[in-house]
């Protein structure tokens, strides 16, 4: 089961970068220079609840087919309200999980908890289970990008 180290979101400070306000070509190149206009503060672009919202280091590789890849940083907004579907930070069983969710069974009591990495079973989560959803992942910041 995947890990995630999590981490308080620090917004006492601002960072404000260069933002290439006329948008990175992915076909022909653009002089870079002519868009450096204004600045951009992560803080600001990624956090909408600041007292409910966490990073977390990922761990593992059950969601390595969405994109997910240990070493990536997610941001976790505890204030969202958890919709199917979601890709979730789960407490299960003593330790936090990152899955997507699965709550169209939650009258009858059960909830699934799915990777997206064939080698990992779905987990399904009955009343017995020790399980609650700690946060809905509303942002994945890249560990670094493959090189082709």
């Amino acid at each position: 089961m995947d890990e995630v180290e999590l981490l308080s979101a620090d917004l006492t400070h601002t960072l404000s970068l260069p933002f290439a306000n006329g948008g990175i070509r992915a076909g022909f190149p653009s002089p870079a220079q002519d868009y450096l206009e204004e600045a951009l503060d992560l803080n600001k672009e990624l956090i909408n609840n600041p007292m409910a919202t966490f990073y977390g280091r990922v761990k593992g590789d059950s969601m390595i087919d969405a994109g997910v890849e240990s070493g990536d940083i997610l941001v976790i907004d505890r204030s969202i309200e958890p919709e199917s579907g979601d890709m979730i930070v789960g407490y299960l069983d003593g330790e936090f999980t990152l899955k997507y969710v699965d709550l169209s069974l939650k009258d009858t009591g059960v909830i699934w908890l799915v990777p997206a990495n064939s080698s990992y079973p779905r987990i399904k989560i009955t009343p017995e289970r020790d399980f609650r959803i700690w946060g809905v992942v509303s942002y994945t910041i890249k560990k670094r990008i493959n090189h082709i």
